[in-house]
């Protein structure tokens, strides 16, 4: 599992896939979401702008699996 630091408390699905070099573009992330390969903390997911938080795991078939870790506020 990779952790991936974030800023702030919170960021949204498809930035956090593009941050961490999972895809280069937000059609990217559409598709993978749209192909049912994205699950956060174990379940589909297919929004794009889901809301992920510390300690969310983001896992995508067939890639990684990566671990929101928040930096920032608070």
């Amino acid at each position: 599992m990779e952790d991936v630091e974030v800023a702030g408390e919170v960021i949204a699905l498809g930035q956090l896939l593009k941050f961490a070099g999972v895809v280069a573009t937000g059609g990217e992330a559409r598709m993978l979401l749209d192909d049912g390969l994205v699950h956060v903390n174990g379940e589909p997911e297919s929004r794009r702008g889901r809301k992920l938080r510390d300690g969310d795991v983001v896992r995508i078939e067939g890639g990684p699996e990566l671990r929101v870790v928040a930096r920032g506020a608070g």
